[in-house]
């Protein structure tokens, strides 16, 4: 009897040991990740690139749903480069970034940026009179998803409130030409908008310093 429960406590140790060495691995995992994601999109997702995003401050579910977009390939996945670290102008893009990470893997990195802060954009110059339209146009189309301006990670719906101008520009085109996961009631508010308006509204949210 001894002898067994010997057994079974040497059993239980060594699944112990093994779940901690794991659990170690994957924490050394999530920093390479992210390490990673830094070459693009900065330290703590606060980018320095006009045409990356900035990632650090948005919500943990935000995020979540766009890499598991990205891994499905339901959101487009242009090519792009490197911007810094090793690989320093290899070619890569987002889908390639993720297909390896799993939910968790995923859950584990937008925790990550969603703790960090959301440091916005120093934009060279935006048009003060466009923004001032693009700010009567957002509170009527866009304030009940994006409040107060676009500045609050809990609404779950993107910050875009001193968000990089050129990557806005890009962003609004996935939407409009369907290359990106967009909700019904957003697709419908954007059906409404002219070119000029969608303008207005970038020169807003770069406003914000």
């Amino acid at each position: 009897m001894i002898k067994r429960y010997t057994e079974y406590t040497l059993m239980a140790c060594a699944v112990l040991i093994s779940l901690s060495l794991t659990a170690k691995a994957w924490a050394a995992d999530v920093n390479k990740v992210v390490e990673t994601c830094a070459n693009c999109h900065g330290k703590g997702g606060a980018s320095t690139e006009p045409e990356v995003p900035i990632i650090g401050g948005y919500s943990s579910e935000f995020l979540v749903n766009n890499l598991k977009a990205y891994k499905t390939q339901d959101r487009a996945c242009p090519e792009t480069e490197f911007r810094s670290g090793s690989k320093k102008g290899t070619k890569t893009d987002m889908c390639k970034m993720v297909k390896d990470l799993n939910d968790n893997d995923i859950k584990q990195v937008a925790q990550y940026f969603a703790k960090q802060k959301f440091v916005r954009a120093k934009q060279q110059k935006f048009d003060p009179a466009l923004a001032a339209k693009g700010k009567e146009i957002h509170e009527i189309y866009c304030e009940k998803c994006h409040t107060e301006g676009g500045t609050v990670a809990k609404d779950e719906a993107g910050m875009p409130a001193g968000q990089w101008m050129p990557y806005l520009r890009h962003a609004f085109d996935e939407f409009n030409t369907g290359k990106r996961p967009i909700a019904k009631k957003m697709k419908a508010k954007m059906d409404e908008l002219e070119k000029p308006d969608v303008e207005a509204l970038i020169n807003y949210y770069a406003s914000f310093k």
